[in-house]
């Protein structure tokens, strides 16, 4: 054993450079923190952990984001008592991710018949990608995005398996497919692969924004709505009208931006689906259908009701999302005679790691709330008035939230507000219009980048990122379309329209 092997095993299979890149950072981080600036440490803090995050596909972002935090922790930055608080401020976010997300493994199977059909029957991408775009907007505007985000990516991989089992000569043995490895993929499928992987990153693309145009309209869309209308204390139908001069000018634009992408085919989109790949989903579809027995038909039912309850479950909000989730993996294994452990153990391999992600996520704004590094721009915000206080809450609460997380951002935010507006600074007109502009500007502007948003970053982080080669400038220049044209519109609407 040599110092050499450990070494080696440093981060494993990850490049030197990035090897190196990271014990430079914890390197580097010391000197700034204690011979600098605490505040520059800080700043510098966060660009190395979005650095992680953007490199995801080479190092899945635990293990270094997560050194980075222990540092952190160590040198004082924060303490892990902040760290504990962060996680229990989002508890609800955490439960969601354990629970929900194992909650639908269990629903694929009805999923992947549903959308599979969907798919094969739709046959205009542009009608595809409105749809997409759609759904993710409705459903969001209900359920959590992060939900609807583990409903499209389990519908992609299901779909991705199906074409690469048969392309790489594995139609009917699941056990010997590594669905990970191209390798005995034949040469004649390779283009219709890297195709059919185009057209999946625009599919899951269309499907997120979608998260974020319903999430900002309604009280349970995104957890900032929620915080920011106890504060308000606005009810749903409340809610939904006092965003609406905003929400609905950039729901329409978002609609209109998915069909012009899609057209122009530009960053990245416009990709068709490959006909052969067509063929075999159609030829899987007609084979599950011919070999669907009375147990399956079951299965499918008791899928489909499961849905319908959590439909229902989450849009009249009868628990927290994540009791509601583990409510739906009672009734689903119960049902469908899932009881053996390990068979319950694999759905929970999707949503563990990204949960750990989130809790060191967690640490990093632990430090920006610790350091104070967002106070000169909240600073610069209290000191404007009128329509410009609005322009400044919407542009500063959006730039924070594409670098941190937006239920903090927006916290911070109103808490601001509602002490000007206690000590007489603001009267309750202005007090109404900045909370509009403040949940507006925390989930729209966001989705510039996978860190802006947590559907974002769990899409960036899932197996389905590697799968479709969708990397962090993929999915940045993928939404930067959208973030010009929603950002634009709900920055105008904030200024002529409230």
């Amino acid at each position: 054993m040599t110092l050499k092997d450990f070494r080696d095993n440093f981060l494993g299979y990850a490049p030197a450079w990035y090897e190196a890149a990271i014990v430079a950072f914890l390197f580097v981080n010391p000197i700034l923190y204690f011979w600098v600036s605490p505040f520059v440490a800080g700043w510098a803090l966060m660009a190395e952990f979005i650095f992680t995050l953007a490199m995801a596909l080479k190092c899945y972002p635990l293990q270094p984001g997560g050194l980075l935090a222990i540092e952190a922790v160590a040198m004082g930055m924060t303490s892990a008592e902040s760290v504990y608080n962060e996680a229990h401020h989002n508890f609800p976010v955490i439960l969601l991710l354990v629970f929900m997300v194992a909650g639908i493994y269990f629903m694929k199977e009805f999923l992947l018949f549903f959308f599979t059909n969907m798919v094969i029957r739709v046959k205009s991408k542009i009608a595809l990608s409105l749809l997409f775009c759609f759904s993710g907007a409705f459903l969001s505007a209900f359920l959590d995005a992060l939900t609807v985000t583990a409903v499209i990516i389990a519908v992609a991989v299901g779909f991705y398996t199906v074409y690469h089992r048969w392309a790489s000569r594995h139609p009917d043995d699941a056990g010997g497919h590594n669905r990970a490895n191209d390798a005995a993929v034949d040469e004649a499928h390779r283009s219709d692969l890297e195709e059919f992987r185009a057209y999946l990153r625009n599919l899951m693309m269309h499907g997120a924004v979608g998260t974020a145009l319903g999430g900002v309209t309604t009280l349970v869309g995104e957890p900032q709505n929620l915080l920011i209308a106890h504060v308000m204390e606005w009810d749903f139908v409340e809610f939904f009208l006092i965003m609406t001069p905003v929400t609905m000018p950039v729901f329409v634009v978002g609609m209109l931006t998915c069909v012009a992408v899609e057209k122009l085919r530009i960053a990245g989109y416009g990709a068709r689906l490959p006909e052969q790949v067509r063929g075999v989903l159609e030829e899987y579809a007609a084979k599950e259908a011919s070999l669907r027995d009375g147990r399956a038909k079951a299965r499918l039912v008791v899928q489909a009701l499961v849905g319908v309850f959590l439909i229902f479950a989450l849009a009249l909000h009868l628990a927290e999302v994540g009791i509601i989730g583990l409510t739906v993996i009672i009734l689903l294994t119960a049902f469908m005679g899932i009881t053996e452990e390990h068979q319950i153990g694999r759905a929970f391999e999707e949503s563990l790691p990204f949960t750990a992600l989130l809790v060191v996520f967690f640490a990093i704004v632990a430090v920006i709330h610790d350091q104070h590094l967002f106070k000169p721009i909240i600073d610069w915000t209290l000191a404007l008035e009128g329509k410009n206080q609005l322009v400044g809450f919407f542009a500063a609460s959006g730039i924070l939230s594409s670098i941190s997380d937006n239920v903090f951002v927006a916290t911070v935010y109103i808490n601001e507000a509602k002490a000007a507006f206690e000590a007489g600074k603001i009267d309750r007109a202005q007090y109404d219009l900045i909370a509009v502009a403040i949940n507006t500007g925390t989930n729209i502007p966001s989705v510039a980048t996978p860190n802006g948003q947590a559907a974002f970053l769990f899409l960036l982080t899932s197996s389905l990122a590697g799968l479709i080669q969708l990397s962090y400038m993929r999915m940045f220049i993928a939404a930067l379309p959208y973030t010009i044209t929603m950002t634009g519109t709900a920055l105008a609407s904030v200024y002529f329209l409230l």
